[in-house]
């Protein structure tokens, strides 16, 4: 088993609620801008909001709720995409003591009830009317809850006016007996296997990891004398978005809010925001360059962007290299190439997400090493991290000068890592979680020993750097009795520019296969560039051999990573992607590995059975060398 831990941090002891940060801040300084948004996605001015203005919206809202009897330890869920009222409403509730029940704004009616019944809420928050609508069919069976509150109804507003005649001293006295250890949050898994649960997470583990990255690394986050900022669009229901929101508050870092997750809205925001560092999953990054490689190609330079896209991986590779102490550097030819492409191409590039941003971080998933040298040779330097609802967010990050592509970097010191001797990752820190939420069991088989039983499969180098693999549970053994890793396999195939989806099959089977689902943009972008080389008879059939020799190249290039044995022999293109209202999706649009491969259960075997047929019926692993290309 090995056992990586850095040094103990130097940050102070949290000695109070999460809230008590904006307090300090408005003392401290007063006029510092701290929030900002805008009344559309059209919009171009931003309305800036400074740290006791925001102190002061979180008082008179807080003084609200305790007029209507939200106290310590009672729960409010926040049912809402990422806006200001959301971050002003969760510091009032722990201003009060009272715990966050984030759920996301496109969950099910049955998942809202799962979540209000499982955490006992007395009240929640919607943003519209789709969201009363959905509360409102299952509140007959909720008696705990009392109140539902609408944003876009002004419900904020009524909640102020109601607290006007609460003394100050009143909410004082109740943030002032908030305790480090108070559960401040419950925070719901993605439910990608079954229900959700119910993560109880204090003040001090929300607040540690982003004090610790604050203490590390907020320097990096702007240039020198100028304020770092955000643009927070990812949903604060999960809590990757939490602690990035906590970040921003406590380390006096403006903060946008964008709750439009269109790509025009996003374009938009980062145009006229304009953050200094960006933060995103990986979905978000590969989105980001299949769209700058369609533009380009569209405008006829495609082959130049290409090449200028491996000019900046081959240079950060080097680079990489040369800080990590085995390889020289950039050569004199490729230091040539790189700075004609600054010029020509990743100023453009930049100027894409605003022109001012310097780094960013990667979470959620693992970000392909491909992205993470592309961005950082065209001087946006990448952090992937890792972390889980039940760490409170990150507990890995990349160090500063000995960035690593490909992995997750080293543990955020007074965080340690162990990989267990079957590959499972197993963690300790102050950030742990208190248990899940009513289920003694579950957080008793998490929990070992003071080890947070993570269910991801990693490995440590001989310097500490963490490489997630895999999930445990994910884990696929064909019938020949080989062990695969999907997610590396999934990665690599959604780097090819017409892949939107994959997911990595086979448990059982004689070998390895796929189902995939298509960019839509992408393809129309693709088919309308093939029709340009000629119509005519025989066009379609043209388009469909071209299309599958794509998807084979995809196919190939994700089994360059893995051994013939892992590899994918057989997949299907599918004509729909998978979706979140089909079930196949979690509303975070993470993978229901199980619900697809039911849901597509005919599909597949007609996949393994036509393949079958073509290696004469044999079921044995060896007959099936060649990949397969078989499409819906």
């Amino acid at each position: 088993m090995r056992d990586v831990a850095l040094a103990p941090t130097a940050t102070p002891p949290l000695t109070g609620g999460l809230a008590d940060s904006v307090f300090d801040t408005a003392e401290r300084t007063p006029a510092l801008p701290v929030l900002a948004h805008r009344a559309d996605p059209a919009a171009t001015v931003w309305q800036e909001v400074t740290a006791v203005e925001l102190r002061d919206e979180v008082v008179d809202l807080a003084k609200g709720l305790v007029d209507v009897g939200i106290s310590p330890g009672l729960r409010v869920a926040l049912m809402s995409r990422t806006r200001h009222e959301w971050t002003v409403l969760s510091l009032a509730l722990w201003t009060v003591g009272a715990e966050v029940v984030p759920i996301h704004p496109a969950s099910s009616r049955e998942q809202a009830e799962w979540i209000l019944r499982d955490a006992e809420c007395v009240a929640v928050v919607v943003e519209d009317e789709q969201g009363i609508m959905t509360i409102g069919t299952v509140c007959a069976g909720l008696p705990r809850l009392r109140h539902v509150w609408q944003l876009d109804a002004g419900a904020l507003a009524d909640l102020v006016r109601r607290g006007t005649d609460v003394p100050y001293t009143t909410v004082e006295s109740l943030r002032r007996i908030v305790l480090p250890d108070a559960t401040a949050a419950v925070v719901y898994t993605s439910g990608t296997s079954g229900r959700p649960q119910g993560c109880a997470l204090s003040h001090r583990g929300l607040a540690y990891p982003c004090d610790t990255v604050l203490a590390g690394w907020a320097h990096t986050a702007a240039p020198p004398g100028e304020q770092p900022s955000v643009l927070a669009f990812l949903p604060f229901s999960h809590v990757y978005g939490i602690m990035i929101m906590l970040t921003c508050v406590r380390g006096g870092v403006l903060m946008a809010h964008e709750p439009e997750l269109t790509e025009a809205a996003l374009a938009s925001a980062l145009a006229t925001f304009r953050p200094t560092y960006l933060y995103g999953v990986p979905s978000v990054f590969e989105k980001l360059y299949k769209n700058v490689l369609r533009t380009a190609q569209q405008a006829g330079r495609g082959a130049l962007f290409e090449r200028a896209a491996q000019t900046a991986r081959d240079f950060a590779a080097a680079e990489e290299r040369r800080r990590l102490g085995t390889g020289p550097g950039p050569g004199f030819d490729l230091r040539l190439q790189h700075a004609l492409y600054e010029r020509t191409v990743y100023r453009r590039l930049r100027a894409a997400l605003g022109g001012r941003v310097l780094r960013g971080t990667s979470g959620g998933s693992s970000l392909s090493r491909e992205l993470t040298l592309f961005y950082e040779g065209i001087g946006v330097g990448i952090n992937d991290g890792y972390g889980l609802t039940e760490s409170s967010g990150g507990i890995t990050m990349q160090p500063l000068g000995r960035e690593k592509s490909g992995t997750v970097g080293r543990p955020l010191p007074g965080t340690e890592v162990q990989v267990a001797d079957d590959g499972e990752i197993l963690l300790r820190g102050p950030s742990v979680f208190q248990g899940y939420v009513g289920d003694e069991r579950a957080t008793r088989a998490a929990l070992r020993g003071g080890w947070l039983a993570t269910g991801d499969i990693g490995r440590l180098d001989s310097e500490g750097y963490l490489t997630i693999t895999g999930r445990k549970k994910d884990i696929i053994v064909t019938s020949g009795g080989t062990s695969v890793a999907p997610g590396p396999l999934e990665q690599r195939l959604r780097l090819h520019p017409l892949v939107h989806q994959a997911v990595v099959i086979g448990d059982d089977r004689p070998c390895v296969g796929a189902l995939i689902t298509l960019d839509p943009e992408f393809l129309a972008h693709w088919r309308a560039a093939l029709a340009l080389q000629g119509g005519g008879a025989g066009r379609e059939t043209r388009e469909e051999n071209a299309l599958r020799e794509e998807i084979a190249r995809a196919v190939a290039c994700a089994n360059s990573a893995v051994s013939r044995a892992e590899s994918i022999r057989v997949h299907r293109v599918l004509p729909e992607p998978f979706a979140a209202e089909s079930g196949l999706l979690t509303p975070s649009m993470k993978l229901r590995r199980d619900a697809i491969v039911r849901h597509h259960a005919a599909e597949i075997e007609a996949m393994y059975q036509a393949r079958s047929r073509a290696v004469r019926g044999s079921r044995e692993p060896a007959d099936w060398d060649e990949p397969d290309d078989v499409f819906r």
